[in-house]
């Protein structure tokens, strides 16, 4: 049974935690894009250390002070030890922790090696902590009129490695984009939809996950960066998460991402009580089953079959069948117009052979795209 000094305890690492939950980061994008060159445990401290900085009154000698306790809350850090690991990681950051920031500047780009926090001071008889920022990482996390990015600093906390720290933060920055334009105007249709599907070469996303000299093979590359870190996002962030392989020659040569905002209780556009809301739910159930019935009927459904780009199993995804009916067999039609239906089995056959990688949760998206792309050079054939 735990004793009153283990319940007080407890009880002020919720309190803790629970403050650290309002708490949020935001930073310029040039650093979110840069290189970090440190592990996950400074990057963190990093991230915590900056969600204290108020942006309408930013300090003046570069210091922000929390407690120790906050601290050991954020790392989740509990036992008899936890004092001398504090020591431990703050030793390491200093001792390996920096920033490498490209920015374009005239005709080329502008590189910057910044270590971020030169100076941490505490004591060993009170909880507080003052951690000193480098004066030239300030102008990344308080001059941001433009082009910043902000996050939970809740979410953070939940991410166990460097890579998924830094995915999240870039799938942040497009999606943040993604919401701005869409509510603000200004940018064409078809770029907000590509913030939301954020494209980035397997070179670059290498580079600002520092992991241009580590598996070098692109499978090991796959499973250590990109599954491990999209699973640790969808598990412990508002985000869901696929990609796609983008393919040039025999090589992955890019990697399209796919993010969706996992919807809330309190989010306003999700109200249950709302009857608006309720019947259009019910609206779009009776159109997507309208849809599945008519994918099932299709003969594209055989002809994917029969080339294994569909399997039975898949064909229980409701939503799948419907986005194939309502996006995909339409431009079969249209080339089935221009070839008849043996033009549209070539296609089908030929993306079967060509056995490209894809997430089988994005099955409707790649034979969209597949067929997109082969349309138009059909056209122009024609023509």
């Amino acid at each position: 049974m735990p004793s009153i000094a283990e319940k007080q305890e407890n009880q002020k690492q919720v309190l803790t935690l629970n403050e650290l939950s309002k708490r949020k980061v935001v930073e310029h994008n040039s650093l979110i894009t840069s290189i970090a060159k440190m592990d996950k445990t400074p990057l963190k401290m990093f991230e915590l250390a900056v969600s204290c900085i108020d942006t309408e009154e930013p300090p003046k000698d570069n210091a922000v002070y929390l407690s120790k306790e906050e601290l050991f809350s954020f790392f989740k850090v509990s036992d008899n030890d936890k004092h001398s690991r504090f020591k431990q990681a703050i030793a390491k950051m200093q001792e390996q922790a920096f920033f490498e920031i490209k920015e374009e500047k005239n005709k080329g780009f502008k590189f910057r090696r910044i270590l971020p926090i030169p100076t941490v001071e505490w004591t060993d008889y009170d909880d507080k902590v003052m951690i000193r920022f480098n004066q030239d990482i300030m102008p990344y996390l308080i001059e941001l009129k433009q082009n910043f990015t902000k996050y939970a600093l809740s979410e953070i906390m939940e991410l166990n490695s460097k890579y998924s720290i830094i995915l999240y933060k870039w799938l942040s920055m497009n999606y943040n984009q993604y919401e701005h334009y869409s509510n603000k105007g200004g940018r064409r249709a078809e770029q907000v939809e590509n913030y939301r599907n954020p494209s980035i070469s397997v070179k670059e996303l290498r580079t600002i996950t520092d992991t241009v000299n580590e598996y070098k093979e692109f499978w090991n590359f796959e499973n250590r960066v990109l599954k491990k870190g999209i699973e640790e996002i969808n598990a412990h962030t508002h985000f869901n998460v696929t990609y796609d392989k983008i393919k040039k020659g025999r090589s992955i040569d890019s990697i399209v991402f796919h993010i969706e905002k996992k919807r809330t209780a309190d989010d306003n556009s999700y109200k249950l009580d709302d009857q608006a809301y309720i019947e259009d739910k019910k609206q779009k159930e009776e159109t997507e089953k309208d849809l599945v019935f008519e994918a099932m009927k299709s003969k594209y459904t055989q002809i994917l079959l029969e080339n294994m780009l569909l399997s039975p199993y898949e064909m229980t995804d409701t939503s799948l069948m419907a986005g194939l009916q309502a996006h995909v067999y339409p431009l079969y039609d249209e080339l089935k117009a221009l070839r008849g239906l043996n033009g549209v089995k070539d296609h089908l056959s030929y993306i079967s052979s060509k056995q490209e990688a894809y997430s089988k949760r994005n099955v409707a998206k790649y034979l969209k795209k597949a067929i997109e792309h082969y349309l138009p050079t059909v056209k122009r054939q024609d023509l």
